[in-house]
């Protein structure tokens, strides 16, 4: 929150795609509207406001106000011969669009409120945090080897039960509108039990194809995600 202190008005940039806070976000500048956001902001706190929005099955031509978005900050930036740049986002901060600014700017601008989880005890943390690290790890170790990758896992079994919400739910290869519903949910608990549901419902049929992987190796394999039914 001490990042966004002062911040009443953000530049946002509508795009099919959630982002979480604390997850990283690479990202392709060709537009001429948002080239402009990406030089102004660079100006000032190198922050914008990405909000979910596909515009192909939307009958409204921008997100309406109210909508739940996520800070961008711009960390890193390659700029390109004809004007397009790469860039490197990391989420901040979840806001709420109050309402629309109207100043001019080739791009959308609005007024936000920012927000966090509600204040939870430990205890009602803990053990779902727990579940939730052990259950994606099971996954993420089935699915390298069903990919025959080796590397290590990195333990996330002591991350902030917030924090890993966040990074569990940005990993799952879900609909985008349930990571929408995930960011929009206040309470931390809440997202460690929706995730723990879909976790669960997925975590014996990764590892019998990790079982079956090993055991027909040889015979031809393909990349796998992780997809939660």
């Amino acid at each position: 929150m001490e990042r966004v202190r002062g911040v009443r008005e953000l530049p946002l940039f509508p795009l099919p795609v959630v982002l979480f806070p604390g997850v990283p976000l690479p990202l392709h500048i060709f537009e001429p509207r948002y080239r402009k956001m990406i030089d102004d902001i660079r100006v000032g706190n190198n922050f914008f406001g990405l909000s979910y929005f596909d515009s192909s099955a939307s009958d409204t031509e921008l997100p309406p106000a109210g909508h739940v978005g996520c800070v961008a900050e711009v960390t890193e930036t390659q700029s390109l011969p004809d004007g397009r740049s790469n860039i490197l986002t990391i989420g901040i901060i979840r806001y709420r669009v109050e309402d629309y600014v109207q100043r001019g700017d080739p791009y959308l601008v609005a007024k936000v409120s920012f927000f966090e989880d509600e204040e939870e005890t430990e205890e009602q943390l803990s053990e779902s945090s727990q579940d939730v690290a052990e259950t994606f790890t099971r996954i993420a170790r089935a699915v390298r080897i069903i990919n025959d990758e080796r590397a290590t896992l990195p333990d996330i079994s002591d991350t902030e039960p917030q924090r890993l919400s966040f990074l569990v739910a940005a990993a799952m290869e879900i609909d985008a509108e349930l990571k929408q519903e995930l960011l929009e949910v206040r309470f931390t608990s809440e997202r460690l039990q929706r995730l723990s549901d879909m976790l669960t419902r997925a975590v014996t049929s990764y590892e019998e194809r990790a079982r079956i992987h090993e055991l027909a190796k040889g015979n031809g394999h393909g990349g796998t995600k992780i997809e939660i039914p």
